[in-house]
């Protein structure tokens, strides 16, 4: 199972956006997916239209290994290849757990060991925030995936994240490496592309080179009308959108050994 990160160190950056959509286009392409939802505000699991019920295991239970793992995962109404372990608000409890626990920065990677098996592909929507669940969320990632928004707020939470994730690395914590950097809310007029977007862009191409910076997600109300009716863009009659996780997924399949059929 390949595991990905979707990280970025500040909030609006489309992690949860990227999240979703990229994990919807590998189960249309029958790839088993698994998602996590590691956001204490739990949006990846509302946008994926689950609600809890009282007493059902959270990604809370499942890194605690309160319950078995597969009882800590649902599939999901969008496809049969597509499955959650889901969040809500008690994850935030989880953080002294990991910070005692002496692994924590490893201790979601060992708990995926258990379904590594089922799954071709790990989605993992991390928290904005540099906490505890984020250590663990870099440790059990094999990529990282960072949306960025096309702006001076975009760059710097890039900045943020790639010292994070190298600090992980000097100390062991994690041997992931940058999957790709995906510009998020590029503000286009027209043919033309706005000057703050073109620039933040251009910084971002010069951090981490020219071949980790995937095609934009441009600014459109296009997604959120995708969400908001649990579609694809496709579906919804944009598939021109699609474009950037299409891109993300070639590069997925070149490190699973899978041929993957974006139709």
């Amino acid at each position: 199972m390949l595991t990905i990160s979707i990280a970025s160190l500040s909030g609006g950056q489309g992690k949860t956006t990227t999240a979703l959509f990229l994990g919807r286009l590998l189960a249309r392409s029958c790839c088993p997916t698994l998602m996590i939802d590691s956001d204490p505000q739990h949006n990846l699991t509302t946008y994926l239209g689950f609600e809890l019920e009282a007493n059902q295991p959270t990604l809370l239970e499942f890194l605690k290994k309160t319950v078995p793992a597969e009882d800590s995962i649902y599939p999901t109404a969008y496809n049969d290849n597509l499955f959650l372990i889901p969040a809500d608000d008690q994850l935030d409890t989880v953080q002294d757990y990991l910070s005692n626990s002496g692994v924590g920065a490893t201790l979601l990677k060992r708990r995926l060991e258990a379904v590594a098996k089922i799954f071709k592909v790990c989605i993992i929507d991390a928290p904005p925030q540099r906490s505890q669940i984020c250590l663990t969320v870099l440790g059990a990632a094999d990529f990282l995936v960072i949306p960025a928004e096309a702006s001076v707020k975009g760059y710097g939470s890039l900045i943020r994240t790639l010292d994070l994730l190298n600090g992980l690395r000097d100390v062991g914590a994690t041997d992931a490496e940058v999957l790709g950097v995906l510009p998020f809310r590029d503000r286009w007029f027209g043919n033309t592309q706005a000057q703050e977007s073109r620039a933040s862009v251009d910084s971002m191409r010069s951090e981490v080179g020219e071949q980790l910076v995937l095609p934009s997600i441009r600014e459109s109300e296009r997604f959120k009308q995708a969400i908001n009716k649990r579609i694809t863009l496709s579906e919804l009659g944009y598939q021109d959108l699609e474009y950037p996780f299409e891109i993300l997924i070639e590069k997925i399949s070149t490190h699973i050994g899978l041929g993957i059929n974006n139709g």
